[in-house]
Parts: structure tokens; C-alpha cells; sequence
């Protein structure tokens, strides 16, 4: 096989090293289906050959917007790719307005959509745009299909056409445009190049420990998000079959049936996966639920590498055994690795399923560094709780005075399409600035301590890190999301959405009814006792830092009610605009 160069070498690696019969399954009606290598490469240059009848052109942009990921993204995705034009994934969950302009800013002239869902906020927007045809994947009522783009390829007498355009696609060429979700402001378009994405699938390779040809995946995080895209292309590489789960709701029921041996996801998903688990635990009576806190309190208690004892490692054995084998048995069986990314982990988090023989490896990483830096790998000592591992071969990280993390690598980004000062403004001499702050330990492990730009300072002059502060009070399970607030305030406080089955649970266990949300937010037994979780946390910080008041927000953070990022991020400046009349409360009594 030749050098891997380019993202479409991907499938034609499979291809000839694994050629699996299941290289990609999704669910359609209830059935699941697959696609071979064969199929996949046979599929991708159909699309390739339809597409040139279109007329496209290299470096034509293309933008495709699907609800949950799927067999035809990763056809179409190799299909554009391979002849020299670019693809342009786009959160299917931001707004009307969003798309009309990514649409406009990366001048895509076809959009490939999965579902009437994207149709509805697609359709009143178009007219406005560049665009010449909408595809989509599911069979929709008077649209175009994907298919006929597909029955349009069927002709092979222009396969010769599809491969001088691949021949003349070179490893630095512009792949994609990523326009981040952005906590502020208009998205950006990040321009990744083909370099950029192989370089990082190659160099994250060894530290993802698989059964090459005979590994299996579950995929559900959103493939418009360069961690998911980038896994995808691994797999691919590494032979693992890729399943791609029907929907979040759907996927305690997924990973029953495909029994996975990997997966990948967000911080907020391992979250709400422990506390289902600790919810049932909390069901149990007698003998049974006090061996099964007993299993979490050890669990919480774990140090990779025996580094507890002898005495630990034998309760841990038997919590195995007893409890955490169960935990594993209702996430498929088989699940030996996930993957996290995005956001910070919880160190109980880490703790807890590696004692439960369900790792979470946990990385770092930016859409301008395709995306990973550094990333935990349970073999040869690479995983210490609490970092985001090693940074990985031919990428240099370097800490600036102030703190912040800069890289430089073969993975860095092109630039920010069209917006040639705002990529200056990131870029010293070959070193972009991630605008993370963060340590390098003696052992070489990263660690992530905040966002430059969040950390803020008081009217006392003191300096406050929010993100440090948020991750160790969202150990508590009554707090789903805390926002730390205080700029140029007195002092540090907080707004707080609560973990509202938690709390229901909580509530029924005590004898507490509520009537409403609202009601919820002023419980003042509730109130007192989260006040007891916060000034537990307050113990780990400088009188300065630690949190004085409080109040709960009404109503859940979501990505549609403005709150949340596509990748679940907090938006602050629109939560603090959001809860204003809660921070006057908060700050002028």
C-alpha cells in the first residue's frame, strides 16, 4: 500500500489491508445495514462521478448537514474529497441564520442534509445563498435524493476523470472547512488540509490500543465535530468496524447490540451514563445496595498501576466481580476503551470506570489543531487521572509566560478562511495559541487549568480561574451545570442548573414534592443542601476564589435555548444575559 497522504487514501487502506464486510452500519427502519470496504470505496466514487456531471469543480465547496451520523456522510465526504473539492460539515442543531451564513461565508454550492428536520430550517434560507441543489439521505416528498446523484455516478465512462482528480489532489491541499461552534460571536471557518487530518489520525494511532480488523465501534458524537471525524478516519485505518448509533436516547439500547469494544464521547454523556447507574444503585436495598456504594466509594478511591497496594487491589477484585462486571454488562459487555474529548473530565469520572475496567482515556485538543495534542494511553505508565495525557509524536507544545499552551505541528490549521488578521492574531512564529492555560509535569503529562479568557478578576483585584472552580463543584451530583461568575464583582459566585432527575430522586427519597421548575429553583431544603456541597468544595480553594452566593437558574441549558454549543460548552456571555435579573439578585440584593 502506498503512503497515506490524503483522507480518501483512508478507505482504500481498509480496503486492501482488512477488507471487512461491516466497514459502516446504520439502522434504517429498524434494520440494521452495512456497508463493505468495497461498498464503501464503490459508493464514494459513484458520488465522485455524479458529482463531476454536476459540474463541480476543485475546490468547489460542498456543505453537508445531517441529524445523526450515518453510512451516506462518510460516502459523501470521501466522494467530495476525492475529487479535489471540499466538504463543509455543519451542526444540524444551530440556527436558521447560522446556516444561511456558513453557507454564504464558504460559498458551498451543493448541500447534502439527512432528514425534513434540516429541511424545515434549510428551505426559508436558501434562496439567499449560493446553493444550486439540495440532496438528501432520507426518501423526502418532492426533494432531491441523494440517490440521484448515486444513479447519476452509475456510468463509469468518466472513472478515468474521477482519478486524474485524484491524482492531482496533493497532501497540503485545503480539505475542509470546519466553522467552530464558537462561544462568541460569528463562526469561524477553520481550513484543514489534508496533511492536517492524516498527520493526526497517524500520530494518535499509537496511543489507541485496538484488534486490528476485528475491533468494533459505536459512533453517536456529532461527525460535523473534527474529534468525531478525525476517530472515523482511525478507524478506518485501523480496520475497526464503525456503528453509528441511532440517537442519544437510543444508546443504552445500541451498545446491547453491537457490544462495542470502543467509543467516544463528551464529558456530559459519561456523566449522565454514572449517574443512571449510580440512580439504579440508589434502588437497591439491604446488603446489595450497601456493596454497591461500597464498589463506588472504592471505585472513586482508584490509582492506575496499583499504586493504592495490595490490600485495594484485592477489594478491587472482588467490587469487580460483585458490581462493576454489572456496570460493564449494561454497556454491552465488551467495552474495554472510551475516548474523551471536548471538555474537561471529571477526575471521579476517570477513576471511577477504570476501576470498573472501562476506561475513559482522556485527550486535549482543538478544531485548529485537527484536533489532538496529547491524550491518556493506559499502556507503558501513559495515564495519570486528572491530566490529559502526553502530547503525541511530531507535535511540540510549549508553555507561554503567561501560562497559555502553544503548539506547533503538522496538525495545525491552514488558517481561518478569509479571515487572514484573525489567524495572525492566533500564530507566533509557527506556534498557535490554543488560549488554554495549562502545566507540563515533570513526566511529561499535560494538564489543563482554565481558558485565558474566561479567567476574570474581582473588584478586590484578586484573580479568579472559573473553569477550576466549575469542575470540582460539578463532582456533585445535585449540580448538571455551574457557571462561576464575579468580574470586577466583590467577590466569586455562581449559577447553577441543577441535575434535575438527581434532585428528583433526591426529593422523593426526603419527602419533598415539587410543583414546578420554578418551585424547584426556591426549595429552601434544597437550597441548604446544595450549599452543603459548595462549601464542601469551597474547602479546595483561596478565600478569594471560593463561591459566597448562588442561585439556581429556572429552566435547563440546552443548545437550542441558546445556552449550550453544539459540543456542549457554556455560552457566557448569553447565560449571563439570559440570567441577568439572577446576577443583580445575586450582587445588588
Amino acid at each position: 500500500m502506498h503512503k497515506i497522504t490524503r483522507i480518501f487514501d483512508f478507505p482504500y487502506h481498509q480496503l486492501e489491508t482488512y477488507n471487512l464486510d461491516k466497514a459502516l452500519t446504520s439502522k434504517y427502519n429498524g434494520k440494521w445495514e452495512s456497508l463493505s470496504s468495497q461498498d464503501y470505496v464503490n459508493q464514494a466514487n459513484a458520488i465522485s462521478r455524479g458529482l463531476l456531471r454536476l459540474g463541480v469543480q476543485p475546490n468547489d465547496k460542498i456543505a453537508v448537514i445531517s441529524t445523526t451520523n450515518r453510512n451516506e456522510w462518510n460516502v459523501m465526504d470521501i466522494g467530495i474529497l476525492q475529487i479535489g473539492a471540499q466538504n463543509v460539515p455543519i451542526y444540524p442543531t444551530i440556527s436558521k441564520e447560522d446556516y444561511e451564513y456558513i453557507l454564504n461565508h464558504s460559498e458551498a454550492i451543493y448541500c447534502f442534509v439527512s432528514d425534513t428536520g434540516i429541511l424545515e430550517k434549510l428551505n426559508p434560507i436558501k434562496d439567499s445563498t449560493n446553493v444550486k441543489g439540495v440532496y438528501t439521505f432520507d426518501d423526502v416528498a418532492n426533494e432531491n435524493s441523494w440517490r440521484d446523484i448515486l444513479e447519476l455516478g452509475k456510468d463509469t465512462s468518466n472513472q478515468d476523470e474521477v482519478d486524474a482528480r485524484k491524482a492531482a489532489v496533493i497532501t497540503d491541499d485545503l480539505a475542509t472547512l470546519i466553522y467552530t461552534s464558537g462561544t462568541t460571536g460569528r463562526p469561524k471557518g477553520v481550513m484543514l488540509s489534508h496533511r492536517n487530518l492524516v498527520s493526526n489520525v497517524l500520530d494518535s494511532e499509537k496511543r489507541v490500543p485496538f484488534d486490528y480488523g476485528n475491533s468494533k465501534s459505536l459512533s453517536f458524537l456529532p461527525v460535523c465535530h473534527v474529534f468525531e471525524r478525525m476517530i472515523l478516519y482511525l478507524y478506518q485505518y485501523c480496520g475497526v468496524e464503525i456503528y453509528f448509533a441511532e440517537s442519544i436516547e437510543k444508546m443504552s439500547d445500541n451498545l446491547k447490540e453491537i457490544q462495542p469494544n470502543v467509543m467516544t464521547a463528551v464529558p456530559r454523556l459519561y456523566e449522565k451514563v454514572y449517574d443512571k447507574i449510580v440512580a439504579k444503585g440508589s434502588e437497591l436495598t439491604g446488603i446489595k445496595k450497601a456493596l454497591f456504594f461500597w464498589a463506588v466509594d472504592l471505585g472513586l478511591k482508584y490509582e492506575p498501576y496499583g499504586a493504592n497496594g495490595w490490600w485495594y487491589e484485592t477489594q478491587l477484585k472482588l467490587a469487580r466481580k460483585l458490581i462493576f462486571s454489572k456496570w460493564k454488562e449494561g454497556l454491552g459487555g465488551k467495552l474495554d476503551l472510551m475516548v474523551s474529548g471536548s471538555a474537561a473530565l471529571q477526575p471521579r469520572l476517570t477513576r471511577v470506570f477504570a476501576a470498573a475496567e472501562m476506561p475513559i482515556m482522556e485527550g486535549y485538543g482543538l478544531t485548529e489543531t485537527s484536533p489532538v495534542i496529547a491524550v491518556n494511553d493506559e499502556r507503558d505508565g501513559g495515564f495519570r487521572v486528572g491530566t490529559v495525557g502526553k502530547v503525541i509524536d511530531n507535535v511540540h507544545v510549549k508553555i507561554a509566560k503567561d501560562g497559555e499552551i502553544l503548539v506547533k505541528g503538522p496538525n495545525v490549521m491552514i488558517g481561518y478562511y478569509k479571515e487572514p488578521e484573525k489567524t495572525t492574531e492566533v500564530m507566533t512564529d509557527g506556534y498557535f495559541h490554543t488560549g488554554d492555560i495549562g502545566e507540563i509535569d515533570a513526566d511529561g503529562f499535560l494538564k489543563i487549568t482554565d481558558r485565558k479568557k474566561e479567567i476574570f478578576k474581582t473588584s478586590g483585584g484578586k484573580y479568579v480561574a472559573p473553569a477550576l472552580l466549575e469542575n470540582e463543584f460539578k463532582q456533585s451530583r445535585f449540580i448538571e451545570q455551574i457557571m462561576v461568575i464575579g468580574e470586577g464583582e466583590k467577590m466569586p459566585a455562581a449559577l447553577i442548573q441543577i441535575n434535575y432527575d438527581f434532585v428528583q430522586e433526591w426529593a422523593k427519597r426526603h419527602h419533598i414534592s415539587f410543583n414546578s421548575q420554578s418551585e424547584i429553583a426556591s426549595n429552601p431544603e434544597l437550597l441548604e443542601r446544595i450549599q452543603e456541597e459548595i462549601d464542601v468544595a469551597n474547602k479546595k480553594f483561596g478565600h478569594w476564589e471560593q463561591i459566597k452566593r448562588f442561585e439556581i437558574t429556572p429552566d435547563p441549558w440546552t443548545i437550542e435555548g441558546g445556552h449550550l454549543t453544539p459540543t456542549m460548552k457554556m455560552k457566557r456571555k448569553i447565560i449571563k444575559e439570559i440570567y441577568k435579573d439572577l446576577i443583580e439578585k445575586i450582587y445588588r440584593p
